[in-house]
This record gives C-alpha cells, structure tokens and sequence, in this order.
C-alpha cells in the first residue's frame, strides 16, 4: 500500500512539473494590494489548486469534522456507563 502511494504521488509531481513546464507564458496576477509580476501560467495555476485544496480543507475541518469530535467527546461518557444486563432485573 505505501508503493502504491508513493508512486501516485511521485506521478501526481511529475504531472505537475510537466504542467509546469509546458505553460512557461509569462502572466501578471494583480489582487488589489498584493501583484506578481512575470510568474509563469503554469505555476500560477498550480499554486492557485494548492491554494483551492488547503482552503477546502480548513472549510471541511471546521464544518464537518470539529462539531464531529465535539459531539462524539460529548457522547463518550455516557457511552461508558455500565448498560444492565437480563441478570440485574428484579
């Protein structure tokens, strides 16, 4: 299983070096108060998917997956308690 991981991410890089290299068109990126002069389309393109995927995991964290382990923490107590067996009936 970790060959396997390995090699896609060691395709995922080369898919991305490649990408890289074939969009070498010099672009300007302006955001109002930040400006990248000269950056080639291809690495703007692979920073801004980067830049997409990191925000999406930072929205799926704090939407999904904190309120997730705050309930189950909230739940886990009560999980514990002894549950009365058929024996403890009167």
């Amino acid at each position: 299983m970790r060959l396997i991981k390995a090699l896609l991410a060691l395709l995922f890089v080369v898919f991305g070096v490649l990408f890289g290299a074939l969009n070498r068109d010099p672009v300007s990126i302006d955001l109002g108060v930040w400006q990248v002069h000269n950056l080639s389309l291809g690495t703007s393109l692979l920073l801004a998917v980067l830049a997409g995927a990191i925000l999406a995991g930072f929205v799926l964290t704090a939407s999904v997956i904190w309120p997730l382990r705050h309930r189950m923490r909230r739940e886990k107590p009560a999980a514990q308690a002894p549950v009365p067996g058929p024996e403890d009936h009167d």
